[in-house]
């Protein structure tokens, strides 16, 4: 490669990072005012928030919650940009997922298995599998339109990203409106429920992030 050709790139390289994270910040904070918005008009907070604010099993659901959320969004942030890696940045995952793993497993060892069952299914099992996708979609749309800015390598892995992050905003908002508190019920149901985003952000940046 040329001198004059390898500055041009590094010079184009750095013209997309300049525009996207201005975009990227701007979806993000668009997309999680609309969750926001969205959560508040239609759902609500639950009506005991603050009082069950004070109890462990509420405390650890909206904490893990917002730590995916945080991981997902910087993870998300970096894949439009080339030349930047992900890997570090993606082992912050580990962190939410082990937490949750840890209160799944303090929960089974606390409960007798005669309730583990109705724990996991809860109450509002198909009410979660189907709001945390509509609460994820401002974001997840706001991020693809910022990403078709950027020059993502993988355009499907980029879409998977956004709808990661999408989904870990909805869930963070969610979680203040769900009433089923057992990390049971969050692992399988709210992680079904961001796996749905994310397959759903794979899809639709397959065709429209390429470039």
């Amino acid at each position: 490669m040329k001198t004059d050709d390898l500055i041009n790139l590094l010079a184009q390289d750095t013209a997309v990072r300049r525009r996207l994270l201005p975009l990227m910040n701007l979806a993000l904070v668009a997309g999680g005012l609309c969750t926001t918005t969205l959560l508040l008009a239609e759902f609500g907070l639950r009506a005991d928030l603050l009082i069950q604010m004070e109890t462990m099993r509420v405390i650890a659901k909206i904490t893990i919650s917002v730590l995916f959320a945080l991981a997902a969004i910087l993870l998300v942030r970096r894949i439009g940009q080339p030349g930047i890696g992900i890997r570090s940045v993606a082992l912050l995952l580990f962190l939410p997922a082990g937490l949750l793993l840890l209160a799944v497993g303090a929960e089974l060892m606390v409960l007798p298995r005669s309730v583990w069952l109705a724990n996991l299914i809860g109450r509002n099992s198909v009410f979660c599998l189907i709001s945390v996708p509509l609460l994820a979609l401002p974001p997840l749309v706001a991020l693809l339109l910022a990403l078709k800015h950027g020059a993502p390598e993988s355009p499907t892995l980029a879409g998977a990203l956004a709808g990661l992050a999408a989904g870990g905003i909805a869930v963070s908002a969610y979680a203040f409106h769900c009433t089923d508190d057992s990390p049971l019920f969050v692992a399988t149901w709210y992680g079904l429920a961001v796996m749905v985003v994310t397959v759903t952000g794979a899809s639709l940046g397959r065709f429209l992030l390429r470039w």
